[in-house]
């Protein structure tokens, strides 16, 4: 036979009194209250791209001629004209991570981050500006101190 069920007692509710006090709910239990202000309130409007204060200025996209200028001060790097990619092969992963979060200061300095590829000992990065529809001054600004800091890195490896 299964034992008896323990009697059900009343749960007195805490949070009425407060709810009352702002105005939500009515003091008397059965009586609407008119739309409470907080309920109702509508969200300020989100701003659209031209009423947002100092919009950062458009980047001008390179020409293949200014890439191909450019692209001379870049050894290990290569582009398809509508981004930058190099490969950097280190010793192994703890290796490639290493090198990678050595890229994270420089790239939020810039405000400008690479897209990202490791697989296994080997790190490829990416750079293009999506906002022009291509390279910009930018992006090869940001290879050349990712170059820079792969010369320099206690990381050894090849490539970049």
């Amino acid at each position: 036979m299964l034992p008896e069920p323990a009697a059900v007692q009343p749960v007195r509710c805490t949070i009425r009194p407060f709810l009352v006090a702002l105005g939500i709910l009515s003091p008397l239990i059965g009586v609407p209250l008119a739309p409470s202000p907080i309920a109702s309130a509508q969200p300020a409007p989100i701003p659209t791209i031209g009423q947002l204060p100092n919009p950062a200025p458009k980047l001008k996209r390179l020409t293949l001629l200014e890439i191909s200028r450019r692209m001379k001060d870049l050894p290990g790097w290569k582009t398809n004209g509508k981004q930058l990619y190099c490969t950097r092969q280190v010793k192994d992963f703890v290796e490639a991570i290493n090198f990678v979060n050595r890229l994270v200061e420089p790239a939020e300095k810039a405000a400008h981050h690479p897209d990202i590829q490791i697989t296994y000992n080997k790190v490829t990065l990416s750079l293009t500006t999506h906002d022009a529809g291509g390279l910009t001054d930018q992006d090869f600004e940001l290879a050349k101190i990712f170059s820079q800091l792969a010369a320099s890195a206690a990381v050894s490896g090849t490539g970049c």
